[in-house]
């Protein structure tokens, strides 16, 4: 069945009339290797003139995976985390950098993820720290910057512009997967409304419209659903008032 883009499409349509652009970005996560999804990630990003922020495991990532994004300049390198293993309790949602560690070990493998993936991917590394499964004790966050990042990225809208000094809080807000279900695509419907509803938040106030509008994928685990839907919800948000947003690379002393 053909989803219904109405309701999208008459909130951007709402945004032209408005006279707003909305900051739009891409954030995809669990980067390891070159693979044939990855590839297809990149044609994508290609086609749609919008970069992706390819949130790369650092204990995990492969000397590849640099040479493959040094040739797709669309696919922008991120932290995420260190080795993607968690170390919350039975019971306890997973956590990589929640409170269930010593700071100092914590911190440990936060500059070793940094360290590892800046000596593999050099100046195109950006400061931005991904935590995975987009968990975070904040007295973690607040030790980010003294490590190097200018940036933050969980899930859900922000509340705040700084997750600490110097430090900005730049969310995703749209997940297509269907983590706890049948981990295909969400039911489009659903998802459509959730768009359009997030961006009539931004429009009329209740919602940062600063903070770049951020859609989260997993180019490993896509299915034809999932590739599918994505590829015509990012070509319809790129049709309307939209910039697209990319984050800055670190600055030099």
């Amino acid at each position: 069945m053909t989803p219904d883009w109405t309701p999208l499409t008459r909130e951007l349509e709402a945004w032209r009339d408005a006279g707003l652009t909305l900051p739009l970005w891409w954030r995809d996560d669990d980067a390891i290797a070159p693979t044939e999804p990855l590839g297809r990630l990149a044609a994508l990003s290609d086609r749609l003139r919008l970069p992706v922020h390819l949130a790369v495991i650092p204990a995990r990532a492969e000397p590849a995976l640099a040479a493959a994004l040094s040739t797709h300049l669309g696919l922008i390198p991120v932290v995420h985390g260190w080795a993607h293993r968690s170390h919350a309790p039975e019971g306890e949602k997973k956590a990589e950098f929640g409170a269930h560690r010593p700071l100092r070990e914590i911190e440990a493998d936060i500059r070793a993820g940094f360290d590892r993936l800046r000596d593999l991917f050099m100046d195109n590394l950006r400061p931005m720290f991904v935590p995975p499964w987009n968990r975070i004790a904040p007295e973690v966050e607040t030790r980010l910057p003294g490590l190097g990042f200018t940036m933050l990225s969980t899930f859900t809208p922000r509340k705040e512009t700084e997750a600490a000094p110097g430090l900005a809080r730049i969310n995703t807000h749209l997940d297509p997967i269907d983590w706890r279900g049948n981990r295909s695509l969400v039911e489009p419907g659903q998802l459509i409304t959730q768009v359009a509803q997030q961006l009539a938040d931004r429009r009329e106030g209740r919602a940062d419209n600063a903070e770049p509008y951020g859609i989260l994928t997993h180019h490993l685990v896509h299915d034809t659903a999932i590739w599918d839907f994505t590829a015509e919800l990012l070509e319809r948000l790129m049709a309307g008032p939209v910039t697209p947003w990319t984050a800055p690379i670190l600055k030099g002393p």
